[in-house]
């Protein structure tokens, strides 16, 4: 793994870093917003330490550990990843809520256009601050956005400790057998429901 300076870091905030994404993905996972790391390599979720990579794996969503660098072989898997805010920054608490909220109107502009079957928010207060859902809690949610179906994920970063990476994948995991089922459940897309 490349080495940063504190100097080429703080760089990089601000930075964008590229979607991965592609028309009709099973699940679309959003981040907050990138992190200092993320947007320095161009890769989602790179920070050393964050539980995304590992616990994808772990819940079966990919056959094998994937690094940041190869974000790209998510899309082969019907994945693929976005945020609800564009722009890097160090820590999530220095985006303001007015951020949040364009995020979330951009965000579910993005879904629209992309059509993914699953909205995946990681963070729950992400999702409550995008779309002023106050009682949202982790797990499927009743709202759509976009037209997806919507599950709230725990935040994977190794700052969350009310979370271990086997409970996560727990969690990632019940999305995933979600997302593996059609909308009629049996495990199939009937004809008429997929969208041109």
């Amino acid at each position: 793994m490349t080495r940063f300076t504190a100097a080429e870091l703080e760089a990089a905030r601000d930075r964008l870093v590229p979607d991965v994404v592609a028309d009709g993905l099973r699940v679309l996972f959003c981040g907050i917003n990138p992190g200092l790391m993320s947007a320095a390599t161009g890769h989602h979720f790179a920070r050393p330490g964050n539980r995304f990579w590992p616990v994808l794996h772990r819940s079966g969503f990919t056959p094998r550990l994937l690094e940041p660098a190869e974000q790209r072989e998510l899309l082969t898997y019907g994945l693929g990843v976005t945020n609800v805010v564009a722009r890097a920054t160090a820590r999530a608490d220095e985006l303001t809520a007015e951020e949040y909220v364009a995020g979330g109107r951009e965000l579910s502009a993005r879904v629209t256009r992309l059509e993914p079957r699953w909205l995946a928010v990681v963070g729950v207060m992400a999702y409550r601050a995008a779309f002023g859902d106050r009682g949202a809690a982790v797990g499927p949610q009743e709202a759509t956005v976009g037209g997806a179906r919507v599950w709230v994920l725990p935040n994977p970063s190794g700052l969350n400790a009310h979370w271990t990476a086997a409970a996560m994948a727990e969690e990632f995991a019940r999305l995933r057998r979600a997302a593996e089922r059609g909308p009629d459940g049996s495990g199939r897309v009937r004809l008429g429901d997929h969208r041109q």
